[in-house]
Protein backbone atom coordinates (compact mmCIF):
# COMPACT_ATOMS: atom_id res chain seq x y z
CA UNK A 1 0.00 0.00 0.00
CA UNK A 2 1.14 3.52 -0.82
CA UNK A 3 -0.67 6.39 0.92
CA UNK A 4 0.64 9.98 0.82
CA UNK A 5 3.87 8.32 -0.28
CA UNK A 6 5.20 11.23 -2.40
CA UNK A 7 7.30 13.16 0.09
CA UNK A 8 7.83 15.95 -2.42
CA UNK A 9 4.16 16.95 -2.10
CA UNK A 10 2.12 18.61 0.65
CA UNK A 11 -0.03 16.02 2.43
CA UNK A 12 -3.09 16.57 4.61
CA UNK A 13 -5.42 14.23 6.50
CA UNK A 14 -8.29 15.46 8.67
CA UNK A 15 -8.41 12.15 10.47
CA UNK A 16 -11.61 12.73 12.44
CA UNK A 17 -13.43 12.76 9.08
CA UNK A 18 -12.03 9.33 8.15
CA UNK A 19 -13.56 5.95 9.03
CA UNK A 20 -11.77 3.62 11.41
CA UNK A 21 -10.27 0.62 9.62
CA UNK A 22 -9.85 -2.67 11.46
CA UNK A 23 -6.31 -3.96 12.01
CA UNK A 24 -5.47 -7.68 12.06
CA UNK A 25 -5.96 -7.63 15.86
CA UNK A 26 -9.53 -7.60 17.22
CA UNK A 27 -10.41 -4.32 18.94
CA UNK A 28 -7.53 -2.37 17.38
CA UNK A 29 -8.58 0.06 14.64
CA UNK A 30 -6.64 2.72 12.76
CA UNK A 31 -6.74 5.79 10.58
CA UNK A 32 -3.79 5.85 8.21
CA UNK A 33 -2.02 9.14 7.49
CA UNK A 34 0.89 7.98 5.36
CA UNK A 35 2.13 4.52 4.52
CA UNK A 36 4.61 2.66 2.34
CA UNK A 37 4.13 -1.09 2.69
CA UNK A 38 1.52 -3.49 3.94
CA UNK A 39 1.41 -4.82 7.52
CA UNK A 40 5.16 -4.24 7.76
CA UNK A 41 5.34 -0.61 6.69
CA UNK A 42 6.89 2.79 7.01
CA UNK A 43 3.75 4.31 8.47
CA UNK A 44 2.18 7.24 10.28
CA UNK A 45 -1.12 6.26 11.87
CA UNK A 46 -3.70 7.08 14.53
CA UNK A 47 -4.50 3.82 16.32
CA UNK A 48 -7.46 3.18 18.62
CA UNK A 49 -7.43 0.39 21.21
CA UNK A 50 -10.83 -0.69 22.52
CA UNK A 51 -11.02 -1.37 26.28
CA UNK A 52 -9.37 -4.69 27.04
CA UNK A 53 -7.73 -5.00 23.62
CA UNK A 54 -4.14 -5.99 22.97
CA UNK A 55 -1.69 -6.44 20.13
CA UNK A 56 0.53 -9.49 19.93
CA UNK A 57 4.16 -9.26 21.06
CA UNK A 58 6.43 -7.87 18.37
CA UNK A 59 9.85 -6.37 17.72
CA UNK A 60 10.18 -2.89 16.22
CA UNK A 61 12.99 -3.61 13.80
CA UNK A 62 12.66 -0.10 12.38
CA UNK A 63 11.72 1.69 15.62
CA UNK A 64 8.48 3.20 16.89
CA UNK A 65 7.50 6.55 18.37
CA UNK A 66 4.08 7.42 19.70
CA UNK A 67 2.09 10.09 21.53
CA UNK A 68 -0.92 9.06 23.64
CA UNK A 69 -3.95 11.12 22.57
CA UNK A 70 -6.69 9.53 24.71
CA UNK A 71 -6.95 7.00 27.53
CA UNK A 72 -4.07 4.96 28.93
CA UNK A 73 -1.81 2.91 26.67
CA UNK A 74 0.11 0.03 28.26
CA UNK A 75 2.78 -2.57 27.75
CA UNK A 76 5.00 -4.65 30.01
CA UNK A 77 7.17 -1.57 30.63
CA UNK A 78 4.39 0.52 32.21
CA UNK A 79 1.28 2.64 31.80
CA UNK A 80 1.32 5.65 29.45
CA UNK A 81 -1.49 8.17 30.06
CA UNK A 82 -2.64 11.02 27.80
CA UNK A 83 0.25 13.26 26.75
CA UNK A 84 2.97 10.63 27.11
CA UNK A 85 5.56 10.58 24.31
CA UNK A 86 7.57 7.38 23.81
CA UNK A 87 10.42 6.38 21.50
CA UNK A 88 11.10 2.66 21.21
CA UNK A 89 14.27 2.38 19.10
CA UNK A 90 15.12 -0.24 16.47
CA UNK A 91 15.38 -3.81 17.88
CA UNK A 92 13.09 -2.99 20.86
CA UNK A 93 10.07 -5.17 21.56
CA UNK A 94 6.85 -5.04 23.56
CA UNK A 95 3.29 -6.32 23.90
CA UNK A 96 0.94 -3.30 23.71
CA UNK A 97 -2.52 -3.22 25.23
CA UNK A 98 -5.06 -0.96 26.95
CA UNK A 99 -7.31 -2.01 29.82
CA UNK A 100 -9.50 1.12 29.64
CA UNK A 101 -8.99 1.96 25.97
CA UNK A 102 -6.58 4.38 24.30
CA UNK A 103 -5.86 6.29 21.13
CA UNK A 104 -2.29 6.93 20.02
CA UNK A 105 -0.50 8.72 17.20
CA UNK A 106 2.28 6.40 16.07
CA UNK A 107 5.13 6.39 13.55
CA UNK A 108 6.93 3.21 12.47
CA UNK A 109 10.14 2.55 10.54
CA UNK A 110 11.27 6.20 10.66
CA UNK A 111 14.37 5.92 12.87
CA UNK A 112 18.08 6.09 12.26
CA UNK A 113 18.82 2.35 12.32
CA UNK A 114 21.73 2.89 14.72
CA UNK A 115 19.54 4.72 17.27
CA UNK A 116 19.24 2.82 20.56
CA UNK A 117 17.91 5.61 22.79
CA UNK A 118 14.65 4.82 24.59
CA UNK A 119 12.66 7.90 25.67
CA UNK A 120 9.51 8.34 27.75
CA UNK A 121 8.28 11.88 28.48
CA UNK A 122 5.05 12.95 30.17
CA UNK A 123 4.51 16.14 28.19
CA UNK A 124 1.73 17.29 30.56
CA UNK A 125 4.26 17.85 33.35
CA UNK A 126 6.85 19.74 31.29
CA UNK A 127 7.26 23.54 31.31
CA UNK A 128 7.18 24.95 27.76
CA UNK A 129 10.18 27.03 26.67
CA UNK A 130 9.53 30.27 24.74
CA UNK A 131 11.17 30.13 21.31
CA UNK A 132 9.73 33.21 19.56
CA UNK A 133 6.83 35.61 19.86
CA UNK A 134 3.64 33.65 20.53
CA UNK A 135 5.31 30.23 20.29
CA UNK A 136 6.76 27.96 22.98
CA UNK A 137 7.83 24.34 22.88
CA UNK A 138 8.51 21.18 24.86
CA UNK A 139 11.56 19.44 23.36
CA UNK A 140 11.14 15.69 22.92
CA UNK A 141 14.03 14.49 20.76
CA UNK A 142 16.77 15.85 18.52
CA UNK A 143 19.59 14.29 16.52
CA UNK A 144 21.38 15.00 13.24
CA UNK A 145 18.34 13.87 11.24
CA UNK A 146 15.29 15.33 12.97
CA UNK A 147 13.85 17.43 15.76
CA UNK A 148 10.64 16.46 17.60
CA UNK A 149 8.71 18.67 20.04
CA UNK A 150 5.34 19.80 21.32
CA UNK A 151 4.66 23.35 20.10
CA UNK A 152 2.19 25.68 21.80
CA UNK A 153 0.87 28.56 19.72
CA UNK A 154 -0.90 31.43 21.43
CA UNK A 155 -4.26 32.54 19.97
CA UNK A 156 -4.29 34.30 16.59
CA UNK A 157 -0.52 34.13 16.07
CA UNK A 158 1.11 34.02 12.63
CA UNK A 159 3.62 31.15 12.59
CA UNK A 160 6.17 30.73 9.81
CA UNK A 161 9.06 28.37 9.25
CA UNK A 162 11.28 28.26 6.17
CA UNK A 163 14.39 26.37 5.13
CA UNK A 164 13.41 23.14 6.86
CA UNK A 165 14.10 19.64 5.52
CA UNK A 166 10.50 18.60 6.02
CA UNK A 167 7.80 19.71 8.46
CA UNK A 168 5.05 17.57 9.99
CA UNK A 169 2.41 18.45 12.59
CA UNK A 170 -0.57 16.85 14.33
CA UNK A 171 -3.07 19.06 16.14
CA UNK A 172 -3.48 17.84 19.72
CA UNK A 173 -5.59 20.77 20.97
CA UNK A 174 -7.00 23.92 19.35
CA UNK A 175 -6.62 24.72 15.67
CA UNK A 176 -4.73 26.60 12.98
CA UNK A 177 -5.21 27.73 9.40
CA UNK A 178 -2.72 26.88 6.65
CA UNK A 179 -3.30 27.22 2.92
CA UNK A 180 -6.88 28.48 3.53
CA UNK A 181 -7.57 25.16 5.27
CA UNK A 182 -8.61 24.78 8.91
CA UNK A 183 -6.75 22.13 10.91
CA UNK A 184 -8.61 21.03 14.02
CA UNK A 185 -7.89 18.33 16.59
CA UNK A 186 -6.33 15.21 15.02
CA UNK A 187 -5.71 16.96 11.70
CA UNK A 188 -2.28 16.20 10.21
CA UNK A 189 -0.08 18.25 7.87
CA UNK A 190 3.17 17.29 6.14
CA UNK A 191 5.19 19.75 4.08
CA UNK A 192 8.11 18.72 1.84
CA UNK A 193 11.60 20.15 2.35
CA UNK A 194 11.91 23.88 1.73
CA UNK A 195 8.16 24.45 1.40
CA UNK A 196 7.65 27.28 3.90
CA UNK A 197 5.10 26.90 6.65
CA UNK A 198 2.75 29.87 6.82
CA UNK A 199 0.00 29.36 9.38
CA UNK A 200 -2.19 31.29 11.81
CA UNK A 201 -3.34 29.77 15.08
CA UNK A 202 -7.03 29.72 15.90
CA UNK A 203 -8.82 31.86 18.51
CA UNK A 204 -8.13 29.24 21.20
CA UNK A 205 -4.49 28.76 20.18
CA UNK A 206 -3.03 25.38 19.33
CA UNK A 207 -1.02 22.55 20.86
CA UNK A 208 0.81 20.48 18.25
CA UNK A 209 3.12 17.52 17.97
CA UNK A 210 5.78 18.67 15.50
CA UNK A 211 8.67 16.98 13.68
CA UNK A 212 11.03 18.71 11.26
CA UNK A 213 14.22 18.00 9.35
CA UNK A 214 13.31 14.36 8.69
CA UNK A 215 12.54 14.41 4.98
CA UNK A 216 15.93 15.37 3.57
CA UNK A 217 16.17 11.90 2.00
CA UNK A 218 13.18 10.24 0.37
CA UNK A 219 11.94 7.52 2.75
CA UNK A 220 11.60 3.95 1.50
CA UNK A 221 9.62 0.93 2.57
CA UNK A 222 11.07 -1.54 5.08
CA UNK A 223 12.19 -4.86 3.69
CA UNK A 224 12.28 -6.95 6.85
CA UNK A 225 9.69 -7.71 9.54
CA UNK A 226 9.05 -5.61 12.63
Amino acid sequence: MNLNANFDERAVVHSDRQPWVASPMKGVDRRMLDRIGDEVARATTIVRYAPGSAFSAHTHTGGEEFLVLEGVFQDEHGDFPVGTYVRNPPTSSHTPSSAEGATIFVKLWQFDMDDRQQITIDTTTQTPQPVRAGVSEIPLFEDAHERVRIELWEPNVAVTQAGHNGFEALVVEGSFIEGDEVFGVNSWLRLPPHTPLSAVSGPEGARLWVKSGHLADTPTAPNVGG
